[in-house]
């Protein structure tokens, strides 16, 4: 399914805080044993409104297969999110979250702040797709059931970034023929794929959406800028 190596491996999580705009947020960093600085990505969970935090089964997924690729991750809840300082924002200071995350990974010990990359899943993925539109540092991005209003977005249809699209063909919100026609037009270069007999919610497949996004980082931020 994927062209990436996984590796049995002992790894330390580790709790975390950082900044964002006078706000303190938790987060979970996961660094891979050191053989070199690593590239690392920030992961961003799904809606905070219908419970979605850094705990989601589907960006777990993300982090196990990213960091068996030889990748550094950092998960986190956005504010207003368990320990996170604020109050829900509608994606405009979760953007900023999602910044400052991205910040405070590049600054880790083992980590190549010139192989930075960003993933999210359903909400989430709108927050990141944002947000690499707008910072350099973004040199890939991985979306998973991605809603209609950031994929229809002229910030993501024109990205020349390195990208890559995971939906389910179940999925409620943007079902196949959606996804397929609106990804169509997504500048290059786009990867895709749309899952058989997935839905929104990636229940018992999320190892199979980690494969792939890990696959896709490893590839892409194989070698720095």
């Amino acid at each position: 399914m994927t062209g990436v190596k996984r590796r049995m491996l002992v790894v330390d999580a580790k709790v975390v805080s950082f900044d964002s705009r006078g706000l303190t947020l938790e987060g979970v960093l996961t660094v891979p044993p050191a053989q070199g600085a690593a590239p690392g990505v920030v992961v961003c969970h799904p809606h905070p409104l219908h419970g979605g935090t850094m705990q989601s089964s589907v960006v777990a997924g993300l982090e196990e297969a990213m960091v068996a690729a030889g990748v550094a991750v950092l998960r986190f809840n956005f504010r207003g999110v368990g320990r996170s300082q604020g109050a829900f924002d509608n994606g405009v200071g979760e953007a900023d979250d999602a910044v400052a995350a991205l910040l405070f990974l590049a600054r880790q010990d083992g980590v190549d702040m010139g192989r930075m990359g960003l993933a999210g899943y359903s909400f989430g993925a709108g927050v990141a797709a944002a947000v690499a539109e707008r910072e350099e540092q973004v040199r890939a991005l991985a979306l998973v059931s991605c809603p209609r209003r950031w994929l229809e977005a002229p910030a993501l249809q024109g990205l020349a970034k390195p990208k890559l699209l995971i939906g389910g063909d179940r999925d409620h919100l943007v079902d196949g023929a959606a996804f397929e026609s609106i990804t169509r037009g997504l500048s290059d270069p786009t990867e895709t794929h749309l899952v058989e007999g997935a839905d929104h919610f990636w229940r018992g497949m999320e190892r199979t959406v980690g494969g792939m996004a890990a696959d896709f980082f490893a590839r892409r931020l194989a070698s720095p800028s």
